[in-house]
């Protein structure tokens, strides 16, 4: 560091290399320098790019500490740069007063809502509706930033080296470009109204204002800018101030100093152009390069990379030099990369580097908890995972649980995805879907609801309602609801979930904003008192919650109903809500941006694939790329650079572990270019030395027990008791055609469970199909009147009404006029119960019709939503509700009706070319006119009471064992295929 007694020459600019470590070489440099006796490092002033990179040196300042034995030590100023309140931070060093004439700075939620109302003025009955609006306005505040943080003005729009491009670029981007100008002139137009400026802006100004009170005043003190890459134009030349000042030096991560000037020169312009009118950023310039960056920063601060000197200090976790010679070499531009051929063995060495390649993900992240778990075997041994892929890094998080090993992935999670804000989605959501049984349901459930002692009753009565609730979705609205809730008994709970509701779906249409959260707010206080933001996610909801709330009430904000909940995701997940201190003190996960500046005794880098690291460029939707160059703004292509930097500081570690998975959720994974650079640099012979084998081979099977017995095929055999039970004629059919479907079903008294939400399954239409008819053949109503008053009291949802409600009315005109037509059959008994014992044996059903022909004799009439039983079925004696029901006709089982069963029918509703309405048809099991069927009229019930008296012996009154899917041919049901283990034996059996 320069001596303040002596006029600088050049600027103080440090590079720490790779291998070094950066916070930790960085605190071995200033301790010593800077240590005052009884003052520590207290008149230092350190400026550091994040919140995060003051954690990171501080905890080096801890471990630099203990090393020495020192029990403490006061602590510089740190302050972040880019901080809008950095003249508060800096205090005496930057007189705050001397900063009151930079206007302030609008806030940000504000100017989003604000551009969504210009926006809508401006485009007029062209602008976006709802969330696609508010995503515009979003789009057109990040543009702005962007160029705001380069010092580009709006004037630069309609310069002419903008302008000159008009002609070449489509339709759309002319128009984008046309409407960012706009609106960023009335936005402009409305802050110079105000006094206020952009928070970029004010970032800007107060940068500039500190440049030059430090140029024209030194500080006393040292100041120390650490770890800062943005090459910011405004905040580039104020690094350039920090490194001319006597005290001051400015110190960079990981730039190149042994990189040959012709291979510096390859990487391009950077931001300084070749001609004095030339763009700043060439179009064969090596942005994805990791050095192109800081070559950018340097130019704009106007410093050669031959005067930054090299930083001699190291960190506790070191590796050996040789590794920053090999990520310079592995990191080489295409045309220096050829001498890769010919590099000595010291310019390519990665001992201590291994490559792990797992089948997926799910493989991978055991395999990483594995690498954690072997290394902090050994003391004091630290381990990062470092990995861009957020769903990677929470598989690592819970594999790592199996060891009671707690590490918080510090880069947080999305507030969308945490406790509080999924509640008050989840509200959101079930105001936009009107109280639609899947989004109730999971708020009900919500473990914040009822956070406390009365979450044991709550969720009783919760479970009993949906019990009830579940099936095909009911009307809309809470209204529908309430009848469900007194036939799960639960009326007095349905209560006051409706009063904490119902103000909720009050309204519709558009409505204020803030009012919509107050109302929400309202409810999630209701249903879960204080513990909704009582922890670090509700702390963050509350922030989001109010700043929403002021500046929306402020703008006028009005928002859909139905699109409230998407709303309301796109505001939480860019807000990251990361854990609180507590996990293992060895073990840590990070992000990219978590990751920087800090380093660990074995860093293993994860999800190293083509769109996760490198993530994918992603174009600016609104200004198009020729634009962006020709402002001196830089490509999408730009953050693989950062990528590559970012791997470039984790490859310092004294362990690295670079690991991927071949495949992902859809489908091959492309290996990341950075991991084929390192591939190619150790060459075939090196490779296979260099790859970690042991922790895939064990997280392949870790999980895996010895091979698991051949499960047979069910045949439970109850003992006689049991066995004799009441047999409907419907089951009587499963009995026959998979006995164990009859054992669960009527023995063990099991009953499917429908879906929440469930599509009309055919036993549903069925119920509705048959209760309209049994409601018109006892009132003699007309069929239309009568089934929309049935289907209005089952709640059926407007929807699956609108569908199927059609058709079924067309099938329900064919009954009524078929029924009309006839003059040789009435009918006598419709929807009725009847039963009749047989060998000690209760057989019971419901029969749908019987009509009493001419000849005094009965016509059995089963109906059917879809088609009937075959001829097949029938005579393999899996199809005999028509018969059995004729058995217990002609033996009394029905009152008010007795006589000789001579017809059998099946009236089908379904589709049907012959029909006059195009649905329902009669057919018949027994020969009547031209059917196949092979079974006589007389023959039919004597055939059906043979098959009854079988299945009474074998099964009922015998000792057959209830064998799962004895007929695999006939046609059954297959509720109970999971209970039967189906899989596991289908196709096996003996």
């Amino acid at each position: 560091m320069a001596d303040p007694a002596v006029t600088k020459t050049r600027p103080t600019v440090y590079s720490i290399a790779a291998h070094r470590g950066f916070a930790d070489a960085l605190v071995a440099g200033l301790v010593p320098r800077f240590t005052q006796e009884d003052f520590g490092l207290a008149h230092l002033t350190l400026l550091l790019p994040s919140t995060r990179a003051m954690r990171v040196v501080t905890e080096a300042f801890i471990r630099h500490f203990g090393e020495a034995g020192q029990s403490g030590m006061l602590m510089p100023r740190m302050a972040v740069v880019g901080d809008l309140d950095l003249d508060e931070t800096l205090g005496s060093l930057l007189d705050p007063l001397g900063a009151s004439d930079i206007p302030r700075s609008v806030d940000a939620t504000y100017r989003w809502l604000r551009l969504a109302e210009l926006l809508k003025q401006e485009l007029g009955k062209d602008a976006p509706r709802g969330s696609a609006l508010l995503r515009m306005a979003r789009e057109i505040a990040q543009a702005m930033d962007r160029l705001l943080v380069q010092d580009i003005g709006p004037e630069a729009l309609v310069q002419d080296r903008v302008l000159d491009l008009l002609g070449d670029l489509s339709g759309h981007w002319q128009n984008s470009l046309r409407n960012f100008a706009r609106i960023q002139a009335r936005w402009l137009s409305e802050l110079q109204a105000t006094g206020e400026i952009d928070a970029a802006a004010r970032r800007n100004r107060l940068f500039d204002f500190a440049a030059v009170r430090w140029q024209a005043q030194p500080p006393e003190t040292p100041i120390v800018a650490a770890g800062v890459t943005s090459a910011a134009p405004a905040l580039a030349r104020l690094l350039r101030v920090v490194a001319d000042l006597p005290n001051g030096a400015v110190i960079l991560p990981d730039l190149d100093l042994a990189m040959s000037e012709d291979v510096w020169a390859e990487l391009g312009a950077a931001g300084a152009p070749l001609q004095p009118d030339g763009p700043a950023f060439e179009r064969g310039d090596a942005v994805t390069h990791p050095q192109y960056h800081l070559k950018l920063l340097l130019n704009h601060m106007g410093v050669a990379r031959g005067e930054v000197r090299q930083w001699h200090r190291k960190g506790i976790t070191a590796a050996p030099p040789e590794r920053t010679h090999a990520i310079s070499s592995l990191f080489l531009p295409p045309e220096a990369s050829r001498n890769w051929v010919d590099l000595p063995p010291e310019k390519r060495r990665l001992t201590g580097v291994r490559t792990m390649e797992s089948a997926n993900p799910e493989r991978e992240a055991q395999a990483i908890a594995l690498l954690v778990r072997e290394a902090i075997e050994t003391p004091a041994k630290r381990v990062a995972v470092v990995t861009p892929d957020r769903g990677l890094a929470r598989r690592i998080v819970q594999h790592l649980r199996r060891w009671n090993i707690v590490a918080d992935d510090s880069a947080g999670r999305p507030l969308s995805e945490t406790p509080a804000g999924r509640l008050l989605l989840l509200l959101a959501e079930m105001v936009s879907e009107n109280a639609a049984p899947v989004p109730l349901m999971a708020l009900l459930q919500h473990p914040l609801v009822q956070w406390g002692d009365g979450r044991r009753e709550w969720l009783e009565r919760t479970r009993t309602f949906e019990l009830a609730l579940r099936g095909p979705r009911p009307a809309p609205g809470l209204d529908a609801l309430g009848p469900i809730a007194e036939r799960a008994k639960v009326t007095e709970w349905w209560a006051r979930v409706e009063s904490i509701l119902a103000p909720l779906l009050a309204a519709d249409g558009e409505q204020p904003l803030a009012q919509l959260l107050d109302r929400l707010v309202d409810a999630a206080e209701n249903l879960c008192g204080e513990a909704i933001w009582a922890r670090e996610d509700g702390r963050a909801l509350a922030a989001l919650v109010e700043e929403l709330r002021l500046n929306s009430r402020d703008v006028g904000t009005f928002v859909p109903m139905r699109e409230l909940h998407i709303v309301l995701r796109d505001t939480m997940e860019p807000i990251a809500v990361r854990p609180p201190y507590g996990g293992h003190p060895r073990v840590v996960i990070y992000g990219l941006l978590e990751s920087r500046m800090s380093r660990a005794d074995l860093v293993i880098c994860a999800g190293l694939n083509e769109g996760i690291w490198p993530a994918a460029p992603a174009a600016d939707p609104l200004l198009a790329p020729p634009v962006l160059r020709a402002l001196g703004v830089p490509g999408a292509d730009f953050r693989i650079g950062l990528s590559a930097h970012d791997l470039a500081g984790a490859l310092g570690a004294p362990q690295v572990v670079l690991s991927r998975a071949r495949r992902d959720s859809a489908g091959p994974a492309i290996p990341s270019r950075f991991l084929l650079r390192v591939q190619a640099l150790l060459g075939e012979d090196l490779l296979e030395a260099h790859r970690q084998k042991f922790a895939v081979e064990l997280a392949q099977v870790i999980d895996e027990g010895g091979a698991a017995p051949a499960y047979p095929r069910p045949a439970p055999s109850p003992d006689p008791a049991q066995r004799q039970v009441r047999i409907s004629v419907t089951a009587l059919d499963r009995l026959r055609s998979d006995p164990y479907q009859f054992y669960a079903s009527s023995i063990l008294q099991l009953k499917e469970i429908e879906l929440l939400d469930a599509e009309p399954s055919a036993a549903w239409r069925g119920t509705a199909a048959h209760e309209i008819l049994e409601v018109w053949h006892k009132t003699g109503r007309p069929m239309r009147d009568v089934a929309g008053e049935v289907l209005q009291q089952m709640n059926a949802h407007p929807l699956m009404r609108a569908l199927w409600q059609p058709r079924l009315m067309k099938a329900l005109e064919w009954v009524e006029g078929t029924v009309a037509a006839f003059e040789d059959r009435a009918p006598a008994l419709f929807e009725e119960w009847g039963e009749v014992e047989i060998r000690g044996i209760t057989i019971f059903g419901k029969a749908d019709r019987i009509d009493r022909l001419e000849n005094g004799g009965l016509a059995i009439v089963d109906y059917k939503t879809g088609g009937p039983p075959s001829g097949k079925q029938v005579k393999a004696g899996f199809a005999l509700q028509l018969g059995t029901i004729g058995l217990m006709a002609e033996r009394g089982g029905f009152a008010n009706i007795a006589g000789e069963a001579q017809k059998f029918e099946y009236w089908s509703l379904a589709k049907s070319d012959k029909s006059d309405t195009g649905f329902g048809y009669i057919t018949s099991p027994v020969k009547d006119g031209r059917n196949r069927s092979e079974i006589e009229p007389v023959d039919f019930l004597p055939t059906a009471e043979d098959y009854l008296h079988d299945a009474l012996d074998r099964w009922i009154l015998g000792t057959e064992p209830f064998t799962a899917r004895l007929n695999p041919d006939a046609v059954t049901y297959n509720t109970f295929d999971q209970l039967m283990r189906l899989d596991e034996w289908m196709g096996r059996e003996a």
